[in-house]
């Protein structure tokens, strides 16, 4: 909390206005109520505050979808992104967005239907992509490319100007889509797509997902190193980065070590615990629940669905979800001092 004698000295030497040190002692007493409305050991997580924002969420979306229909009827190629009409109807219509997200965003601080505006840019901004591409002859792969990049660009600029935490799993994923894109057409991946982080066992592409995990949950962490008590924005956008992060690398490293038989299930069994244990040391619940469905299966493959294995399984989760704060305690204090642990959320005592 910002001493209030600090600020009247800062006032009286000229060095703040009275408007600028009732804005400080605002944000002061913001960020004291949301640290002291988050129970120790949680991971904070709001898709909506109110049935009122679903309830705009399904207007906004009718809104858009009747737009599109307008447009595909006044000409505009929106279903099959090609000529200068359709470039131009997708620059009036992120336009528009912008308009409507600055109030709802900006103005009423809304959640779902920031989500949703968000969503509704991202293909907007794929549609203004593949229409660009097409004016300027770009075909396969390589449009492909310039749509992903347009797509990563302009969902950027988006985040800058509204930071809503959403876009930065829509960013992270344009950015793989376009490096794969750019690699596929130079021959060095396969050139046909896998799906939406539907990663490869072997190979390059596999390769390529691993890195792009890493390199998302690093970026993860680094936002979430920059708000540990988990109450700005940047702590959500994290959120979405672990979300985005976690499934390119379980995915990835479990099915290569599918593919070894029996030693490969075994060792996926400890880098699943390893992983829990990466998720109790960051706090974050959301990286572990991506290596969930493969526990489930690998209980089924090495145990013949032994319901009392599925049984202790399940036990082991709700344990782990009910003590989470006590088992990470107990592990932060056991870990040595590493780089950024003290940066980390609080634990024990700490909290």
């Amino acid at each position: 909390m910002i001493d209030p004698q600090d600020l009247r000295t800062a006032v009286q030497r000229g060095l703040i206005t009275e408007s600028q040190a009732a804005g400080l002692t605002g944000i002061a007493e913001s960020r004291r109520q949301a640290v002291a409305g988050v129970e120790p050991g949680e991971e904070p997580f709001v898709l909506f505050k109110g049935f009122n924002e679903i309830f705009i969420v399904i207007g906004l979306s009718i809104l858009f979808m009747g737009w599109v229909g307008v447009s595909a009827v006044l000409g505009a190629e929106v279903f099959n992104p090609g000529g200068l009409d359709t470039v131009l109807v997708a620059l009036v219509t992120l336009g528009g967005l912008a308009v409507v997200q600055g109030y709802f965003t900006l103005t009423r601080r809304m959640i779902a239907p920031s989500i949703a505006l968000a969503i509704m840019s991202a293909l907007t901004a794929w549609v203004l992509g593949a229409a660009f591409a097409d004016v300027i002859g770009l075909r396969g792969l390589t449009a492909s490319a310039l749509t992903s990049a347009v797509v990563a660009a302009l969902m950027l600029l988006h985040y800058q100007r509204f930071r809503v935490p959403f876009d930065a799993a829509i960013i992270a994923t344009a950015v793989f889509s376009t490096v794969w894109s750019l690699l596929a057409g130079a021959g060095v991946l396969p050139d046909t797509s896998a799906g939406f982080l539907h990663l490869s066992g072997t190979g390059s592409l596999s390769v390529l997902s691993l890195i792009f995990g890493l390199l998302t949950f690093a970026l993860a962490m680094r936002f979430d190193m920059t708000d540990p008590l988990r109450v700005s924005t940047r702590s959500t956008t994290g959120f979405w980065l672990h979300v985005t992060a976690a499934p390119a690398i379980v995915n990835t490293v479990a099915v290569f070590l599918l593919s070894g038989g029996q030693g490969g299930k075994l060792v996926l069994m400890v880098f699943l615990l390893a992983i829990a244990l990466v998720a109790l040391a960051i706090d974050r619940r959301s990286f572990l629940v991506s290596g969930a469905g493969y526990a489930v299966w690998l209980i089924f493959e090495l145990f013949d669905g032994s319901a009392m294995v599925i049984l202790f399984l399940g036990f082991g989760l709700v344990f782990l979800g009910a003590q989470w704060e006590r088992l990470r305690s107990a592990l932060m204090r056991g870990l040595p001092d590493f780089p950024g642990k003290t940066r980390l959320p609080p634990y024990g005592s700490n909290t």
